[in-house]
């Protein structure tokens, strides 16, 4: 079971803290360039799993994990999507609003549906 130290977590923490910043500033710092790069193959997938939601009315860090996700989902595929998922809901918990680990999940479970991810 993984914990709070696990360096895993701790890196996607960084990771999607990184990207909530590169965002706000409108330039990615060099810890996020891959994930920065991949932006316009992640926002429309994002787009298409969460259509209610245009990308610039979403929260900020709902969208930083979101992306981060899907980036591990689609491009990094070094761990198993259950894992991706259920790290995307523990920064939602962790770092989101009261909504957002709902949000995540459901977005996330739409993705897998839509591209019929299997383990």
């Amino acid at each position: 079971m993984k914990t709070a130290t696990d360096p895993r977590h701790r890196q996607r923490i960084r990771l999607m803290q990184q990207l909530y910043s590169s965002q706000l500033q409108k330039k990615p710092s060099p810890q996020v360039s891959r994930i920065w790069e991949h932006l316009s193959d992640i926002d429309p997938i994002i787009t298409q799993i969460a259509p209610e939601w245009p990308l610039d009315k979403l929260n900020p860090i709902d969208l930083s994990i979101l992306r981060l996700a899907i980036y591990e989902l689609t491009i990094d595929k070094l761990a198993p999507y259950k894992v991706i998922i259920d790290e995307a809901i523990e920064l939602a918990k962790e770092f989101g609003g009261e909504n957002s680990p709902n949000f995540i999940n459901g977005a996330l479970g739409q993705f897998v549906k839509t591209y019929g991810i299997t383990a």
